[in-house]
């Protein structure tokens, strides 16, 4: 079965379950007709078994009323399996792609709780796929067939019950008005909060050191109770919207019950039809009735397509390109310039340098002159507003992640290690290899500590490495950045929490990667670590201002000497420490 051309990936996704709607219209034609059948018996039990006084036809009537209402339960769980298989098939297909645009929406600098939330919308989405709204609006176009049925029996009766059903639709139409803005805002009030008591849990030693719970905890408060207010709004309206709805219904029934009586009265239906009648009005309503009852649930799904839509179309899921041989590690920059996704800010500006393959390069400079966004530039993390970075010719931020990753490695400045044991992080969550994570270990001068642990490297290290002090969380994530001896190893600030004999070890550490072919590029503001380079890159001010040799631009920043005599009272210029002006 072929579909019109969509633009909208997530639309798409839904018309491929169309063929589960069709079975699923399939057998709601079957049990639309076989809930006529409780009628039915009434009318022929009035009308057939009263005057014949035979047990037997009432018999046979039953037996074949019993059998219609066991059938009539089975097509209801067939379609209502039907549904959920759609919701799980749905699910399926796009479980992916939402996960990876979890993750490509926080590299876009999307707030946390926002890309999280995608998760959530999928979950909306499946449910409501397999919810009772979503067979009611299934069941409305069958509400015409016994709308026929009641103007066979008068046409006063089926006028009535169209009257009806317009008024209920209406109420549904308000209801959406209503709702519909108050909803939206609940939904970012509730997500505002969910976001600021994450960062908070993310700070407990701190907020507990400093005795900031209180304020915290108010702040926390303030958003949770715009929330609610705001929910509570939008709950009222729906909830008075249903209850008019519901009185609605009520009065139509009543007031269906007294037209056939009149009716019957004027001798133009009998009394067997007006009960017909009576019954039958009352079933036209009952999809109307219940797609209002979930009308907030229609509304959540509204916002989440909107939602999860949106971001599909803003991050396009990106094709995979022609494998590409290994790289060997030459890196050139070509004119960028780059910034934190999502904003103009312009943090590098006109950078162009080339990286060959094997080199160790220092990258220094004063704090705020663009450091990590040159790593995560390098890795290829973050794209530039122009310019290319390249590796080994290609372009690295448009390269297969999941192809390159085993030849990059990479440590951030703010160290990230997840639940899991120590050989599981070391491997990147991959199969371990024990020879490489000895291996790496024994380069970062890890594999001690890790014969100490209760199991070795199978000893779980905790939420985010909780079990670890800063030094071992920091070295465990230089074994990861060199588990597998990759050809780019990027560390930011590698030797922060590292003290005198770490640092010796980082040190060695570059020197056996420099002799393995390794490409390094290790940003940091301890000079120790230029014992182990070969060259230097400075930056100021998000530009290169000295790149080239290690003692050519050490030389370069050494302070001039000032030969001219200093006028009486004038400052002197000072060096900064360790006689460089970083």
């Amino acid at each position: 079965m072929s579909y019109p051309q969509i633009k909208s990936e997530l639309k798409a996704e839904l018309l491929s379950a169309l063929p589960y709607f069709y079975r699923t219209l399939l057998f709601s034609l079957f049990t639309n007709i076989l809930v006529l059948a409780p009628t039915l018996y009434m009318l022929e039990v009035y009308d057939r078994v009263v005057n014949s006084q035979s047990y037997k036809t009432l018999f046979m009537l039953t037996l074949l009323v019993i059998g219609a209402y066991i059938l009539l339960e089975t097509l209801e769980w067939v379609r209502s399996r039907v549904q959920q298989e759609a919701g799980l098939r749905f699910d399926e297909r796009l479980r992916t792609r939402v996960f990876d645009l979890v993750f490509a929406a926080r590299l876009q600098n999307m707030p946390e709780g926002r890309a999280a939330l995608a998760l959530g919308d999928l979950k909306t989405l499946r449910e409501f796929i397999s919810s009772h709204v979503m067979l009611s609006f299934i069941d409305a176009p069958f509400a015409l067939l016994i709308l026929i049925i009641l103007f066979l029996i008068d046409p006063s009766i089926g006028w009535f019950s169209v009257g009806g059903a317009i008024v209920q639709f209406l109420i549904g139409f308000i209801n959406e008005r209503k709702i519909g803005g108050p909803l939206t805002a609940a939904s970012q009030s509730a997500l505002s909060a969910q976001a600021y008591a994450s960062g908070a849990l993310r700070n407990t030693q701190i907020v507990e050191a400093m005795g900031m719970l209180g304020p915290i905890r108010e702040r926390w408060l303030e958003r949770q109770r715009r929330f609610l207010q705001e929910q509570a709004i939008a709950s009222d309206s729906a909830g008075s919207n249903a209850a008019l709805s519901r009185l609605v219904q009520s009065l139509l029934g009543s007031l269906l019950l007294g037209l056939g009586c009149y009716l019957v009265m004027q001798g133009k239906i009998n009394m067997t039809e007006e009960l017909v009648g009576w019954v039958l009005g009352g079933k036209v309503l009952n999809p109307l009735v219940q797609i209002i009852a979930g009308w907030r649930q229609v509304e959540s799904v509204r916002e989440s397509y909107r939602r999860l839509n949106g971001m599909m179309q803003a991050m396009p899921k990106k094709e995979k390109g022609m494998p590409l041989p290994a790289p060997t590690g030459m890196l050139s920059v070509e004119g960028v310039s780059a910034g934190p996704p999502g904003t103009q800010l312009q943090v590098l500006r006109g950078l162009a340098f080339r990286i060959a393959s094997g080199d160790c390069v220092a990258v220094v400079g004063p704090s705020a002159s663009g450091k990590t966004t040159l790593a995560r530039l390098l890795v290829g993390i973050w794209p530039a507003m122009s310019g290319k970075v390249r590796l080994d010719g290609s372009d690295i931020y448009a390269w297969d992640k999941e192809e390159l990753g085993p030849h990059i490695g990479y440590l951030p400045q703010t160290v990230e290690l997840f639940e899991g044991t120590l050989a599981e992080n070391i491997a990147r969550f991959g199969e371990p290899d024990p020879e490489k994570v000895r291996g790496a270990c024994r380069m970062v001068g890890l594999e001690g500590f890790a014969d100490t642990l209760p199991q070795g490297f199978d000893t779980n290290i905790g939420d985010d490495g909780a079990f670890l002090s800063g030094g071992q969380r920091q070295r465990v994530a230089l074994a990861r950045a060199v588990y597998g001896m990759p050809k780019l190893v990027v560390l930011d600030e590698p030797n922060s929490n590292l003290d005198d004999a770490g640092d010796a070890d980082l040190v060695s550490t570059l020197q056996q990667l420099k002799a393995l072919g390794s490409t390094v590029i290790v940003i940091s503001h301890k000079m120790n670590i230029l014992a182990a380079v070969g060259y230097m890159l400075v930056l100021v001010d998000g530009q290169v201002k000295l790149f080239g040799p290690r003692d050519e631009v050490l030389q370069a920043l050494q302070p001039k000497p000032n030969t001219a005599a200093p006028q009486a009272g004038s400052a002197q210029p000072q060096a900064a420490p360790g006689g460089t002006p970083l």
